[in-house]
C-alpha cells in the first residue's frame, strides 16, 4: 500500500465537508488526491517528490502542476518518521562574500526545493577548522552536507565523513563523492586563446594554496603553455579578492609579460583596476584573463575575458548526486567533470609587435 506523507496546508477549494452546524470545513489534500487528479498512482507521486529522476518529464510536469493547483504540501515530520530522514540539507561555503558562490547555492536551493528539501546555509570564512566544526554542528539536523570550495585537508574530510554524509563541489578527495569541474581544460582554452593572439610570455596569478581548484588551474596552465610553446611565469599566490588582484599588479609588471591569467575573476578585476591606475592600457599593453565568469565580469571596463564555471549546474548536480549516495549508491569517483567554456570579451587583444618582433 502506498505511503501517504500527508500535508501541512489545507486546500478548501479542493475538498470540503459539512460540520454539525452546516458550515463548510476544510479537509486536508492527500497524496491520493494529487494522484487521482494527475491520473497516476500514489506511488508515482511519491517517487516524483523523492526521486524525480525516476519519473519521465511529461508525467512529472503533470504531477507538479496538480500539486501546485491543489496546494498539496509534504508533511516533513510524517515522512521523517517513515524514512528516518530530516528532509534537510546543509550547504557550507568557503566565503559567502565571494560572488562565485551565490549561483552554486542558488542551484542547490532550486534542486532541493524540487525534491521538497530544505537547505541550511553556513559560511566557513576560508577556515578549515571552522568548516569541520560547522559539519559537526549541522550533522544532527540534516541528511547530508554539500561542501562548496572546501578548504579542509584530506584528513579533516575523513573526520567530516564520520559525522555526516558529505559531497564536495569543485574539490576532489579519495573516497568522497564530488561534483568536479574541468578546471584544467578551462585553462587550456584560455592559454590557447592567448597563443592565437600572438602572446608568448604570459603570467599566472594564483589563489589560495589550500584550494584544490588553484592547483588544477595552475597545472592546466603549465601543460597548455608547454604544449603551445609559451613561457608561463608564475607570480605567486594572493587572496582571491579585489584587493589580492590589486596587490599583484607590481609583480605582473615586473615580470614583463604581455598577458596574465588569474585564479579567479575577482583577482583579475582588482588587477585591471590597479593597472589602469598606473596608466597601463588594458588590453593594448597587457591582456588579462579571469576564471569563473561571475556577473561582475561583463560589467568591468573593458569587459573581462574569462572562463565560465558552470556554477548553477554544479549546485543542481550536487543535490542529485548526494541524494543518490543517501539512497545507497556508490560514490561516482569516475563521474565526468562538468565542462568549462572560454568567454571572450574586451580584456584580451592581439599582441602588437615592433618590426624587430618585440612587444610594442
Amino acid at each position: 500500500m502506498p505511503l501517504d506523507f500527508g500535508c501541512n496546508r489545507l486546500q478548501t477549494r479542493r475538498r470540503s465537508g459539512a460540520t454539525a452546524n452546516g458550515e463548510e470545513a476544510s479537509v486536508a489534500v492527500t497524496i491520493s488526491d494529487v494522484a487521482k487528479a494527475a491520473g497516476v498512482s500514489a506511488s508515482t507521486v511519491s517517487r516524483a517528490l523523492t526521486r524525480p529522476e525516476r519519473v519521465d518529464a511529461e508525467t512529472k510536469a503533470r504531477i507538479f502542476a496538480e500539486i501546485e493547483r491543489l496546494g498539496y504540501k509534504v508533511n516533513r515530520a510524517a515522512r521523517g518518521l517513515v524514512t528516518g530522514r530530516t528532509s534537510n540539507l546543509a550547504v557550507i561555503v568557503a566565503d559567502l562574500a565571494n560572488p562565485f558562490f551565490p549561483d552554486i547555492v542558488k542551484g542547490i536551493q532550486l534542486r532541493a526545493h524540487r525534491r521538497n528539501l530544505t537547505t541550511l546555509l553556513a559560511d566557513s570564512g576560508e577556515n578549515p577548522e571552522a568548516e569541520l566544526n560547522l559539519v559537526g554542528s549541522l550533522a544532527p539536523q540534516v541528511d547530508g552536507i554539500v561542501l562548496c570550495g572546501s578548504r579542509m585537508s584530506d584528513e579533516q574530510l575523513a573526520k567530516a565523513q564520520q559525522l555526516a554524509p558529505v559531497l564536495l563541489v569543485n574539490r576532489s578527495a579519495s573516497g568522497v563523492p564530488a561534483v568536479a569541474v574541468d578546471n584544467a581544460d578551462g585553462m587550456r582554452q584560455a592559454v590557447r586563446h592567448l597563443r592565437a593572439l600572438r602572446h608568448r610570455r604570459i603570467g599566472y596569478v594564483g589563489g589560495p594554496t589550500t584550494s584544490r581548484s588553484h592547483h588544477d588551474r595552475v597545472d592546466g596552465a603549465r601543460r597548455a603553455a608547454a604544449d603551445n610553446g609559451m613561457e608561463l611565469i608564475e607570480l605567486g599566490n594572493v587572496e582571491p579578492s579585489f584587493g589580492g588582484g590589486a596587490a599583484a599588479a607590481d609583480s605582473v609588471l615586473l615580470a614583463e609579460v604581455s598577458a596574465v591569467l588569474t585564479y579567479n575573476d575577482m583577482i583579475a578585476i582588482g588587477l585591471m583596476h590597479r593597472l589602469v591606475g598606473y596608466g597601463v592600457r588594458v588590453p593594448d599593453e597587457i591582456s588579462v584573463v579571469g576564471f569563473d565568469d561571475i556577473p561582475l565580469a561583463e560589467m568591468t571596463y573593458p569587459p573581462l575575458t574569462t572562463v565560465r564555471f558552470p556554477r548553477r549546474e554544479a549546485g543542481e548536480a550536487a543535490v542529485d548526486r548526494l541524494m543518490r549516495v543517501l539512497d545507497g549508491a556508490e560514490p561516482e569517483d569516475d563521474a565526468a567533470p562538468l565542462p568549462t567554456e572560454l568567454v571572450v570579451r574586451g580584456s584580451t587583444t592581439r599582441l602588437q609587435t615592433s618590426p624587430e618582433g618585440n612587444h610594442a
